[in-house]
């Protein structure tokens, strides 16, 4: 008999090692652009446009995207992604105007979907279902450990000291465009040749409205779309909330730093948290719980309050991105499962589209803690959503037990291309 691939972990440790990389860059970009474009004379509106078009491009990208990974290949899209963000980093730090600085965001935002819809691709083919709560969880620890560093990194870069704020933020991102360089070095033979080779024998198309209409998909994609929501709003706003309570740059980096400090925390005991609670009540009680404690962000609290809500909002946000997409995955038909977690982002996108767009005429409107109070009740509407049509209701799988039970018309096989 041949050798199998080399199991383990390895493959799975270079891609989340690499993703900490590329996240950290994107989460240091981030407020970085949002300081860069206050240095340019922005208002709460033009932040939330700009954070908006980082979304926009990925929004009409990521089905193509998903439909050309359920028949190829998974692992060209990482480092072409890498490149993106790192071309749009490094020039929003040139940027002299916002329109300009609202392009480079997009492209940054394009990387980060490619990178992304490969990344997740690789890893709902190459982890049998019994391990993809597991495997999902693991590989977002990745983003959460570049979400906890990158905004500490721009927030010592970044300096508001005798107007030396355009310098800084500029700064900031030409260092985070050599940050998502380095995730290029953990790409090496990532992809398993015998699930490169099982993805061209897939079938025709399935029409995304058919995958749209899979009870479980619907939930997933809502649940992602509020979960990122929250965080993406959390770190492009935060900056502009702390300006207007004077909180330094710093102590902004190192709040939302510690909310990715908490996801971590959430994501290492997520398996076991699952096998008592079940995916569909932990789904709904952690976005029931998050959106009650995105409301409170608006409250005048002060700092060590604050930050006390956001590692709790962090701890519970946690557990919204692995398991939609696991939620997703296991709901999909078996040949258009990258579609699936290409719909699942133009959700998030387009989220990420319209909450900053809303956030910031709200924030125009009623002051810049209002777009919280929004925020918490998108996430409440997810806790609902989920609760009634979050799909299967498995706890995570242990090494010995056996997957869930295929759907009708997809054998065991289908399910587990690996």
């Amino acid at each position: 008999m041949p050798p199998e691939p080399r199991p383990g972990r390895g493959w799975l440790l270079r891609l989340v090692i690499a993703f900490a990389f590329a996240q950290g860059a994107v989460s240091m970009a981030r407020p970085a652009v949002s300081y860069r474009a206050l240095s340019l004379g922005a208002d709460e509106r033009a932040i939330g446009v700009i954070a908006g078009v980082y979304a926009l491009l990925p929004l009409f990208a990521a089905v193509p995207l998903g439909r050309r990974t359920d028949h190829g290949r998974c692992a060209p899209l990482l480092p072409v992604g890498v490149l993106l963000i790192g071309g749009g980093c490094a020039l929003s730090g040139t940027s002299g105007s916002l329109t300009t600085l609202a392009a480079w965001s997009g492209v940054m935002g394009l990387g980060h979907l490619c990178f992304v819809i490969g990344a997740q691709s690789l890893v709902a083919r190459q982890s049998p279902p019994a391990e993809q709560d597991r495997n999902f969880g693991h590989f977002t620890i990745g983003a959460s450990l570049g979400q906890l560093i990158g905004p500490i990194a721009a927030g010592f870069l970044i300096s508001e000291k005798d107007g030396a704020m355009a310098r800084t933020s500029a700064l900031a991102l030409l260092v985070s465009a050599a940050v998502a360089a380095v995730s290029l070095t953990s790409l090496w033979r990532i992809e398993h040749r015998r699930t490169a080779g099982s993805s061209r024998k897939a079938g025709p198309k399935v029409p995304v409205g058919s995958i749209l209409r899979t009870r479980g998909v619907p939930a997933g994609i809502f649940i992602s779309l509020a979960v990122l929501s929250a965080t993406d709003i959390l770190t492009a706003y935060l900056p502009v909330v702390g300006e207007h309570r004077g909180i330094a740059p710093a102590t902004v980096g190192l709040l939302l730093s510690l909310r990715a400090a908490a996801t971590i925390a959430c994501r290492l005991v997520m398996t076991p948290v699952l096998r008592l609670v079940g995916r569909t009540a932990l789904l709904s009680a952690t976005c029931l719980l998050g959106g009650l404690l995105c409301a409170a962000v608006a409250l005048p609290v002060p700092v060590w309050g604050l930050a006390v809500m956001l590692a709790v909002l962090g701890f519970c946000l946690g557990f919204g991105q692995p398991l939609s997409m696991t939620t997703v995955v296991q709901a999909a038909p078996a040949a258009a499962r990258s579609t699936a977690l290409a719909l699942r982002l133009t959700g998030n996108r387009l989220g990420q589209v319209a909450a900053p767009a809303a956030a910031g005429l709200i924030a125009g409107v009623a002051g810049t803690a209002a777009p919280f109070v929004m925020l918490g009740a998108l996430l409440v509407g997810a806790a609902g959503l989920g609760l009634r049509g979050g799909g299967t209701d498995a706890a995570a799988p242990g090494p010995t037990s056996s997957a869930p039970a295929p759907r009708a018309g997809r054998s065991r096989a289908e399910r587990n291309p690996a």
